[in-house]
């Protein structure tokens, strides 16, 4: 299947069934077995060394259930490590962090040590890392499972507004209200993969709902033939 430029695509299915696995294989955490997995039409399933850590670096952007965070060091040491792979010069980095803070309601907190902070707290500074990463392809695994209302609804922000802003968003989550604003939803039931639009869907029209009725399915992956949206750009798997 193809994941496009812009949109949102939810993953999901029952515990254990592979979400969490299908997301590492595309950002390239996990080896596969079989098949291809291509973005901007560069194979990527055969990078090693420099050309992963260059993907890493300046494609794909992780939010992890465990958050990814350094216990030991500060907000600010966790937020520089996007920044200083970016290379972002010293004297803006300050700046870059506060905004990234402010966005996320969590002013005031770059001297603190992550172990001082609560649960959903680290999930907004991994949050607040990943703007600052501004990665054109977003891989979250359940960002949402541990988080208040108040805290979930940041989250859906601002995955909403990195795929308004051209990047492919993909979610592994239970969460009606991340299926909600996705465009398209890939179903898992641990031997078949089912693509369908979500109806209703911030892009979706009564053309996708028809789409959805069209149930192409089969082992393992989607047939090249499945339903996919129209930009040209995106990642593929």
């Amino acid at each position: 299947m193809t994941f496009d430029a812009g949109t949102t695509t939810s993953i999901v299915g029952p515990s254990g069934v592979g979400k969490s696995t299908f997301l590492q294989c595309l950002g390239l955490l996990e080896t596969t077995t079989s098949g291809s997995i291509a973005y901007e039409g560069s194979e990527l399933s055969r990078a090693r060394g420099r050309a992963r850590r260059r993907l890493h670096r300046d494609v794909v952007g992780f939010l992890f259930q465990d958050y990814g965070l350094v216990d030991s060091w500060t907000v600010a040491q966790n937020l520089d490590v996007a920044l200083t792979a970016q290379r972002v010069p010293s004297r803006e980095r300050a700046g870059r962090r506060s905004a990234a803070l402010r966005r996320i309601d969590l002013e005031g907190v770059e001297a603190t040590k992550v172990s001082r902070l609560s649960g959903g707290e680290q999930q907004r500074v991994a949050l607040a890392r990943l703007v600052l990463h501004e990665p054109r392809v977003v891989l979250a695994d359940e960002p949402t499972a541990a988080l208040d209302d108040a805290n979930a609804e940041t989250v859906l922000d601002v995955l909403r507004e990195l795929a308004d802003d051209g990047a492919v968003v993909i979610v592994a989550t239970h969460d009606l209200r991340l299926v909600a604003a996705s465009e398209r939803v890939l179903e898992l039931d641990g031997a078949t993969a089912f693509v369908r639009p979500r109806v209703g869907s911030r892009h979706g029209d009564d053309d996708d709902a028809n789409a959805a009725d069209d149930d192409r399915s089969c082992g393992g992956g989607c047939r090249d033939d499945g339903p996919r949206l129209g930009s040209a750009d995106g990642l593929r798997g």
